[in-house]
Protein backbone atom coordinates (compact mmCIF):
# COMPACT_ATOMS: atom_id res chain seq x y z
CA UNK A 1 0.00 0.00 0.00
CA UNK A 2 2.84 2.26 0.88
CA UNK A 3 4.53 2.39 -2.60
CA UNK A 4 1.08 3.04 -4.05
CA UNK A 5 0.54 6.04 -2.26
CA UNK A 6 4.04 7.06 -2.86
CA UNK A 7 3.40 6.68 -6.94
CA UNK A 8 0.19 8.86 -6.73
CA UNK A 9 -0.37 12.13 -7.86
CA UNK A 10 -3.50 13.82 -6.29
CA UNK A 11 -4.62 12.56 -2.78
CA UNK A 12 -8.23 12.98 -1.43
CA UNK A 13 -8.84 13.18 2.15
CA UNK A 14 -12.40 12.60 3.14
CA UNK A 15 -13.17 13.33 6.92
CA UNK A 16 -16.98 11.68 6.81
CA UNK A 17 -19.15 13.15 9.00
CA UNK A 18 -19.16 16.47 7.45
CA UNK A 19 -16.17 18.42 7.74
CA UNK A 20 -14.65 20.64 5.10
CA UNK A 21 -11.36 22.33 5.28
CA UNK A 22 -11.62 26.22 5.29
CA UNK A 23 -14.60 27.54 6.88
CA UNK A 24 -18.09 27.73 5.21
CA UNK A 25 -19.77 29.23 8.11
CA UNK A 26 -19.11 32.60 6.93
CA UNK A 27 -19.10 31.74 3.49
CA UNK A 28 -18.04 34.01 0.36
CA UNK A 29 -20.94 35.45 -1.47
CA UNK A 30 -21.04 34.25 -5.33
CA UNK A 31 -19.02 36.60 -7.70
CA UNK A 32 -20.79 39.48 -8.62
CA UNK A 33 -22.65 38.75 -11.46
CA UNK A 34 -23.52 35.79 -10.86
CA UNK A 35 -27.36 35.17 -10.22
CA UNK A 36 -27.90 33.02 -7.23
CA UNK A 37 -29.28 29.39 -7.87
CA UNK A 38 -32.62 28.35 -7.89
CA UNK A 39 -34.09 26.40 -5.59
CA UNK A 40 -34.41 23.38 -7.73
CA UNK A 41 -31.07 23.75 -8.27
CA UNK A 42 -29.84 23.34 -4.79
CA UNK A 43 -32.15 20.21 -4.31
CA UNK A 44 -31.33 18.32 -7.61
CA UNK A 45 -27.61 18.82 -6.05
CA UNK A 46 -28.76 17.79 -2.77
CA UNK A 47 -30.19 14.62 -4.70
CA UNK A 48 -27.29 13.97 -6.86
CA UNK A 49 -25.10 13.84 -3.71
CA UNK A 50 -27.37 11.18 -2.05
CA UNK A 51 -27.56 8.94 -5.62
CA UNK A 52 -23.96 8.83 -5.35
CA UNK A 53 -23.90 8.13 -1.97
CA UNK A 54 -26.23 4.99 -2.12
CA UNK A 55 -24.05 4.11 -5.14
CA UNK A 56 -20.39 3.99 -2.67
CA UNK A 57 -22.14 2.65 0.11
CA UNK A 58 -23.32 -0.81 -2.02
CA UNK A 59 -19.32 -0.76 -3.05
CA UNK A 60 -18.33 0.33 0.91
CA UNK A 61 -20.88 -2.57 2.42
CA UNK A 62 -19.01 -5.53 1.56
CA UNK A 63 -17.00 -5.24 4.02
CA UNK A 64 -17.91 -6.49 7.30
CA UNK A 65 -19.23 -5.15 10.46
CA UNK A 66 -20.01 -0.97 11.50
CA UNK A 67 -19.58 1.86 8.80
CA UNK A 68 -20.31 5.21 8.38
CA UNK A 69 -19.09 7.53 6.10
CA UNK A 70 -20.51 11.29 4.41
CA UNK A 71 -21.51 11.25 0.78
CA UNK A 72 -22.00 14.96 1.62
CA UNK A 73 -18.10 15.53 2.08
CA UNK A 74 -17.23 13.23 -0.47
CA UNK A 75 -19.11 14.50 -3.20
CA UNK A 76 -17.93 18.55 -2.19
CA UNK A 77 -14.26 17.53 -2.67
CA UNK A 78 -14.64 15.38 -5.57
CA UNK A 79 -17.15 18.61 -7.19
CA UNK A 80 -14.31 21.09 -6.25
CA UNK A 81 -12.17 19.19 -8.37
CA UNK A 82 -14.63 18.37 -11.25
CA UNK A 83 -14.57 22.38 -11.30
CA UNK A 84 -11.02 21.92 -13.12
CA UNK A 85 -11.57 19.39 -14.98
CA UNK A 86 -12.01 19.30 -18.70
CA UNK A 87 -13.72 16.49 -21.83
CA UNK A 88 -13.88 13.14 -20.90
CA UNK A 89 -12.26 13.53 -17.52
CA UNK A 90 -14.95 16.07 -16.29
CA UNK A 91 -17.54 13.80 -17.73
CA UNK A 92 -16.89 10.85 -16.04
CA UNK A 93 -16.85 12.27 -13.05
CA UNK A 94 -20.19 13.78 -14.02
CA UNK A 95 -21.53 10.46 -14.79
CA UNK A 96 -20.31 8.99 -11.41
CA UNK A 97 -21.46 12.00 -9.26
CA UNK A 98 -24.82 12.45 -10.80
CA UNK A 99 -24.29 16.23 -11.75
CA UNK A 100 -26.69 17.97 -13.82
CA UNK A 101 -26.60 21.27 -14.81
CA UNK A 102 -23.86 23.70 -16.22
CA UNK A 103 -20.41 23.46 -14.40
CA UNK A 104 -21.03 27.13 -13.10
CA UNK A 105 -24.72 26.43 -11.67
CA UNK A 106 -23.70 23.34 -9.86
CA UNK A 107 -21.16 25.16 -8.13
CA UNK A 108 -23.01 27.83 -7.39
CA UNK A 109 -25.27 25.44 -5.81
CA UNK A 110 -22.94 23.39 -3.84
CA UNK A 111 -22.15 27.01 -2.42
CA UNK A 112 -25.65 27.57 -1.86
CA UNK A 113 -26.33 24.48 -0.52
CA UNK A 114 -23.50 24.44 1.68
CA UNK A 115 -24.37 28.14 3.56
CA UNK A 116 -28.20 27.19 4.07
CA UNK A 117 -27.13 23.81 6.50
CA UNK A 118 -25.15 27.25 8.98
CA UNK A 119 -28.02 29.24 10.10
CA UNK A 120 -29.55 26.29 12.39
CA UNK A 121 -30.53 25.00 16.25
CA UNK A 122 -27.46 22.80 15.68
CA UNK A 123 -23.69 23.00 15.74
CA UNK A 124 -22.84 22.61 12.46
CA UNK A 125 -19.60 23.62 10.61
CA UNK A 126 -18.39 23.12 7.09
CA UNK A 127 -14.74 23.90 6.05
CA UNK A 128 -12.87 23.59 2.62
CA UNK A 129 -9.00 24.51 1.58
CA UNK A 130 -6.94 24.11 -0.79
CA UNK A 131 -3.26 23.60 -0.04
CA UNK A 132 -0.66 24.28 -2.70
CA UNK A 133 3.52 23.11 -3.25
CA UNK A 134 4.71 26.89 -3.10
CA UNK A 135 6.14 26.63 -6.56
CA UNK A 136 3.45 25.62 -8.50
CA UNK A 137 0.95 28.17 -9.63
CA UNK A 138 -2.66 27.77 -9.99
CA UNK A 139 -4.91 28.89 -12.36
CA UNK A 140 -6.63 32.61 -10.92
CA UNK A 141 -10.29 31.14 -12.43
CA UNK A 142 -9.75 28.34 -10.29
CA UNK A 143 -8.62 29.67 -7.40
CA UNK A 144 -11.37 32.23 -7.44
CA UNK A 145 -14.55 30.16 -8.58
CA UNK A 146 -13.23 27.76 -5.59
CA UNK A 147 -13.23 30.77 -2.90
CA UNK A 148 -16.50 32.03 -3.96
CA UNK A 149 -18.46 28.50 -4.34
CA UNK A 150 -16.79 26.56 -1.36
CA UNK A 151 -14.94 29.47 0.65
CA UNK A 152 -11.90 27.69 0.27
CA UNK A 153 -8.74 29.93 0.87
CA UNK A 154 -5.37 28.26 -0.25
CA UNK A 155 -2.47 28.06 1.65
CA UNK A 156 1.13 27.72 0.16
CA UNK A 157 2.96 25.09 1.74
CA UNK A 158 6.61 23.10 0.77
CA UNK A 159 5.16 19.91 -0.51
CA UNK A 160 7.59 19.73 -2.81
CA UNK A 161 11.44 18.94 -0.33
CA UNK A 162 9.17 18.59 3.20
CA UNK A 163 5.93 16.37 2.44
CA UNK A 164 5.64 14.71 5.74
CA UNK A 165 5.78 18.56 7.72
CA UNK A 166 3.04 19.25 5.56
CA UNK A 167 1.27 16.21 5.99
CA UNK A 168 1.38 16.26 9.50
CA UNK A 169 -0.06 20.11 9.12
CA UNK A 170 -2.58 19.49 7.28
CA UNK A 171 -3.63 16.85 9.57
CA UNK A 172 -3.87 18.89 12.38
CA UNK A 173 -6.19 21.80 10.49
CA UNK A 174 -8.55 18.80 9.93
CA UNK A 175 -8.37 17.30 13.85
CA UNK A 176 -8.78 20.85 14.76
CA UNK A 177 -11.88 21.68 12.55
CA UNK A 178 -12.99 17.99 13.29
CA UNK A 179 -13.09 18.71 16.72
CA UNK A 180 -10.35 16.04 17.14
CA UNK A 181 -12.48 13.46 15.87
CA UNK A 182 -10.74 12.71 12.85
CA UNK A 183 -7.10 12.35 13.38
CA UNK A 184 -4.34 11.23 10.56
CA UNK A 185 -6.46 11.45 7.74
CA UNK A 186 -3.42 11.57 5.54
CA UNK A 187 -1.79 8.50 5.98
CA UNK A 188 1.95 8.21 6.25
CA UNK A 189 4.12 8.52 2.38
CA UNK A 190 0.80 9.54 1.11
CA UNK A 191 2.45 13.18 0.02
CA UNK A 192 5.85 12.97 -2.01
CA UNK A 193 8.18 15.60 -3.93
CA UNK A 194 5.31 14.93 -6.75
CA UNK A 195 2.90 16.51 -4.70
CA UNK A 196 1.53 19.74 -5.94
CA UNK A 197 -2.31 20.26 -4.49
CA UNK A 198 -4.41 18.84 -1.59
CA UNK A 199 -7.91 19.79 -1.11
CA UNK A 200 -9.68 19.10 2.11
CA UNK A 201 -12.94 19.20 3.57
CA UNK A 202 -14.66 18.47 6.67
CA UNK A 203 -17.56 18.71 8.33
CA UNK A 204 -18.98 18.55 11.88
CA UNK A 205 -22.08 18.36 13.49
CA UNK A 206 -23.09 18.30 16.68
CA UNK A 207 -27.01 17.89 16.84
CA UNK A 208 -29.96 17.11 20.31
CA UNK A 209 -32.73 15.40 19.75
CA UNK A 210 -35.49 16.96 19.74
CA UNK A 211 -37.07 15.19 22.50
CA UNK A 212 -34.00 13.60 24.13
CA UNK A 213 -34.03 9.80 25.66
CA UNK A 214 -34.31 9.24 29.52
CA UNK A 215 -30.85 8.68 30.63
CA UNK A 216 -32.42 6.34 33.45
CA UNK A 217 -34.22 4.62 31.05
CA UNK A 218 -31.23 3.04 29.40
CA UNK A 219 -30.64 -0.39 30.21
CA UNK A 220 -29.00 -3.54 28.74
CA UNK A 221 -31.55 -5.41 26.15
CA UNK A 222 -31.10 -7.77 23.65
CA UNK A 223 -29.75 -7.12 20.15
CA UNK A 224 -29.74 -9.80 17.18
CA UNK A 225 -26.44 -9.38 15.74
CA UNK A 226 -28.33 -12.56 13.35
CA UNK A 227 -31.07 -14.98 13.68
CA UNK A 228 -29.28 -17.18 15.86
CA UNK A 229 -27.24 -14.84 17.96
CA UNK A 230 -27.81 -12.14 20.71
CA UNK A 231 -25.79 -9.68 22.72
CA UNK A 232 -27.03 -7.36 25.59
CA UNK A 233 -25.85 -3.56 24.57
CA UNK A 234 -27.35 -0.16 26.26
CA UNK A 235 -30.30 0.60 24.81
CA UNK A 236 -32.46 3.60 25.15
CA UNK A 237 -36.26 3.76 25.38
CA UNK A 238 -38.85 6.35 24.77
CA UNK A 239 -42.73 7.10 24.11
CA UNK A 240 -43.30 9.99 21.66
CA UNK A 241 -44.55 11.01 18.53
CA UNK A 242 -42.58 9.90 15.26
CA UNK A 243 -42.82 9.96 11.80
CA UNK A 244 -43.02 6.38 10.66
CA UNK A 245 -43.37 4.43 7.05
CA UNK A 246 -43.36 0.59 6.75
CA UNK A 247 -42.88 -1.13 3.26
CA UNK A 248 -41.18 -3.49 1.31
CA UNK A 249 -40.13 -5.28 4.63
CA UNK A 250 -38.65 -2.24 6.30
CA UNK A 251 -39.32 -0.19 9.05
CA UNK A 252 -38.75 3.66 8.68
CA UNK A 253 -38.57 6.35 12.05
CA UNK A 254 -37.65 10.14 11.65
CA UNK A 255 -35.96 11.07 14.97
CA UNK A 256 -35.73 14.96 14.50
CA UNK A 257 -33.05 17.26 15.93
CA UNK A 258 -33.76 20.10 18.11
CA UNK A 259 -35.42 22.58 15.96
CA UNK A 260 -36.57 20.10 13.40
CA UNK A 261 -34.27 20.88 10.43
CA UNK A 262 -32.20 17.68 10.69
CA UNK A 263 -33.70 14.27 11.36
CA UNK A 264 -31.85 10.83 11.74
CA UNK A 265 -33.42 8.59 9.20
CA UNK A 266 -33.30 4.82 10.76
CA UNK A 267 -34.01 1.79 8.41
CA UNK A 268 -34.90 -1.47 10.49
CA UNK A 269 -35.69 -4.35 8.67
CA UNK A 270 -38.63 -6.17 9.59
CA UNK A 271 -36.75 -9.83 9.48
CA UNK A 272 -34.12 -10.38 11.68
CA UNK A 273 -31.74 -10.97 9.38
CA UNK A 274 -33.31 -8.90 6.58
CA UNK A 275 -30.71 -6.27 6.20
CA UNK A 276 -28.72 -7.88 3.48
CA UNK A 277 -31.77 -7.87 1.44
CA UNK A 278 -32.80 -4.09 2.43
CA UNK A 279 -28.62 -2.99 1.27
CA UNK A 280 -29.34 -4.83 -2.12
CA UNK A 281 -32.55 -3.46 -3.01
CA UNK A 282 -30.73 -0.07 -1.76
CA UNK A 283 -31.40 3.29 -3.41
CA UNK A 284 -32.13 7.13 -3.57
CA UNK A 285 -35.19 7.10 -4.81
CA UNK A 286 -36.35 4.72 -2.19
CA UNK A 287 -35.12 6.69 0.59
CA UNK A 288 -37.46 9.65 -0.81
CA UNK A 289 -40.46 7.32 -1.32
CA UNK A 290 -40.27 6.06 2.49
CA UNK A 291 -39.67 9.93 3.61
CA UNK A 292 -42.67 10.47 1.53
CA UNK A 293 -44.83 7.81 2.57
CA UNK A 294 -44.35 8.59 6.46
CA UNK A 295 -47.19 9.32 9.10
CA UNK A 296 -47.03 10.48 12.37
CA UNK A 297 -47.58 7.10 15.37
CA UNK A 298 -47.31 7.24 18.77
CA UNK A 299 -44.45 4.86 19.21
CA UNK A 300 -43.00 2.96 22.05
CA UNK A 301 -38.91 3.25 21.09
CA UNK A 302 -36.47 1.32 21.48
CA UNK A 303 -33.08 2.34 20.47
CA UNK A 304 -29.56 1.17 21.64
CA UNK A 305 -26.39 3.51 22.01
CA UNK A 306 -23.87 3.39 19.73
CA UNK A 307 -20.62 4.89 18.48
CA UNK A 308 -18.42 4.25 15.57
CA UNK A 309 -15.37 5.67 15.30
CA UNK A 310 -12.80 3.96 12.43
CA UNK A 311 -8.66 4.16 13.52
CA UNK A 312 -8.07 4.76 9.98
CA UNK A 313 -8.71 6.26 6.65
CA UNK A 314 -11.54 4.64 3.83
CA UNK A 315 -8.95 4.52 0.54
CA UNK A 316 -11.83 5.50 -2.17
CA UNK A 317 -10.08 5.24 -5.23
CA UNK A 318 -10.64 1.47 -6.05
CA UNK A 319 -14.48 2.33 -5.44
CA UNK A 320 -14.45 5.13 -7.78
CA UNK A 321 -12.55 3.62 -10.40
CA UNK A 322 -15.57 0.65 -10.36
CA UNK A 323 -17.94 3.19 -10.23
CA UNK A 324 -16.71 4.23 -13.90
CA UNK A 325 -14.46 7.55 -12.56
CA UNK A 326 -11.02 5.88 -14.10
CA UNK A 327 -9.72 8.77 -16.13
CA UNK A 328 -9.37 11.48 -13.46
CA UNK A 329 -6.80 8.68 -11.54
CA UNK A 330 -5.15 8.15 -14.97
CA UNK A 331 -1.67 9.92 -15.10
CA UNK A 332 -1.40 9.62 -18.58
CA UNK A 333 -4.56 11.15 -19.61
CA UNK A 334 -6.25 13.08 -16.98
CA UNK A 335 -7.24 16.25 -17.99
CA UNK A 336 -7.57 18.44 -14.89
CA UNK A 337 -6.01 21.67 -16.87
CA UNK A 338 -8.85 24.09 -15.50
CA UNK A 339 -6.81 23.39 -12.33
CA UNK A 340 -3.03 24.37 -13.41
CA UNK A 341 -1.67 24.02 -16.87
CA UNK A 342 2.11 22.97 -16.25
CA UNK A 343 4.57 23.86 -19.49
CA UNK A 344 5.57 20.55 -18.77
CA UNK A 345 3.47 17.29 -19.89
CA UNK A 346 5.01 15.18 -17.42
CA UNK A 347 3.92 17.71 -14.55
CA UNK A 348 0.37 16.93 -15.62
CA UNK A 349 -2.26 16.74 -12.32
CA UNK A 350 -4.31 13.63 -11.71
CA UNK A 351 -6.20 12.34 -8.71
CA UNK A 352 -3.58 9.87 -6.63
CA UNK A 353 -5.91 9.33 -3.70
CA UNK A 354 -9.17 10.07 -1.91
CA UNK A 355 -8.81 9.07 1.78
CA UNK A 356 -11.96 9.53 3.77
CA UNK A 357 -13.05 8.83 7.27
CA UNK A 358 -16.00 9.52 9.56
CA UNK A 359 -17.44 9.85 13.56
CA UNK A 360 -20.64 9.55 15.21
CA UNK A 361 -21.35 9.17 18.46
CA UNK A 362 -25.11 8.72 19.45
CA UNK A 363 -26.70 8.65 23.01
CA UNK A 364 -29.74 9.98 24.82
CA UNK A 365 -28.97 13.41 24.35
CA UNK A 366 -28.32 13.53 20.57
CA UNK A 367 -25.90 12.73 17.82
CA UNK A 368 -22.00 14.20 17.35
CA UNK A 369 -20.73 13.50 13.89
CA UNK A 370 -17.62 14.51 11.68
CA UNK A 371 -16.22 13.87 8.54
CA UNK A 372 -13.06 15.22 6.02
CA UNK A 373 -12.16 14.79 2.77
CA UNK A 374 -8.62 15.75 1.39
CA UNK A 375 -7.70 15.84 -2.15
CA UNK A 376 -4.40 16.13 -3.09
CA UNK A 377 -2.70 16.25 -6.03
CA UNK A 378 0.94 15.81 -7.52
CA UNK A 379 2.62 16.57 -11.10
CA UNK A 380 1.85 13.77 -13.05
CA UNK A 381 -48.25 15.89 19.21
CA UNK A 382 -51.78 13.91 18.30
CA UNK A 383 -53.47 11.35 20.63
CA UNK A 384 -52.90 7.95 18.90
CA UNK A 385 -53.05 4.12 19.72
CA UNK A 386 -49.39 3.43 20.55
CA UNK A 387 -47.07 0.98 18.45
CA UNK A 388 -44.11 -0.38 19.22
CA UNK A 389 -40.83 -0.60 17.44
CA UNK A 390 -37.72 -2.16 18.29
CA UNK A 391 -34.41 -1.25 17.01
CA UNK A 392 -32.80 -4.65 18.04
CA UNK A 393 -31.04 -5.84 14.96
CA UNK A 394 -28.91 -5.11 12.06
CA UNK A 395 -30.02 -1.37 10.48
CA UNK A 396 -29.00 1.39 8.92
CA UNK A 397 -29.17 5.34 9.35
CA UNK A 398 -29.31 8.06 7.49
CA UNK A 399 -28.62 11.81 9.18
CA UNK A 400 -30.49 14.21 6.73
CA UNK A 401 -31.13 17.91 6.07
CA UNK A 402 -35.07 17.95 5.85
CA UNK A 403 -35.44 20.95 3.87
CA UNK A 404 -33.20 19.46 1.02
CA UNK A 405 -33.42 15.70 1.60
CA UNK A 406 -29.56 16.03 1.35
CA UNK A 407 -27.47 13.34 3.09
CA UNK A 408 -25.41 14.26 5.54
CA UNK A 409 -23.80 11.24 6.94
CA UNK A 410 -25.52 7.42 6.64
CA UNK A 411 -23.86 3.99 7.79
CA UNK A 412 -24.96 1.08 9.49
CA UNK A 413 -24.96 -0.93 12.40
CA UNK A 414 -24.57 -4.38 12.50
CA UNK A 415 -22.98 -4.30 16.41
CA UNK A 416 -23.61 -1.56 18.72
CA UNK A 417 -21.36 -2.70 20.87
CA UNK A 418 -18.31 -2.39 18.43
CA UNK A 419 -16.82 0.93 17.19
Amino acid sequence: MRKTLLRSRWAFVAVSSLLLSGTLTAAEAPVKGTPAPSKEAVLSLAQSSNAFGVDLYQHLSQAPGNLVFSPASITTILTMAWGGAEGETAAQMRTVLHLEGAGGDVLAAQGELARSLQDRSYLFHIANQLFVEKSYPLKPAFVETTKAAFGAPIEALDLKTAPEQARTHINQWVEEKTEHRIKDIIPTGALNQDSRLVLANAIYFLGYWDSPFGISETKPAPFHLTATETKDVPTMHTWHNFLVARRDGVTALALPYRGRAVSMLLLVPDRIDGLANVESSLDAKKIAALVGAMEVENVDLSFPKFEIHPLSSILLSGHLKVLGMRLPFDSTQADLSGIAKPPRPEDRLFLAEVFHQAFVRVDEKGTEAAAATVGGVRGAGMELEKKRIQVDRPFLFFIRDNASGLILFMGRVNDPSQQ
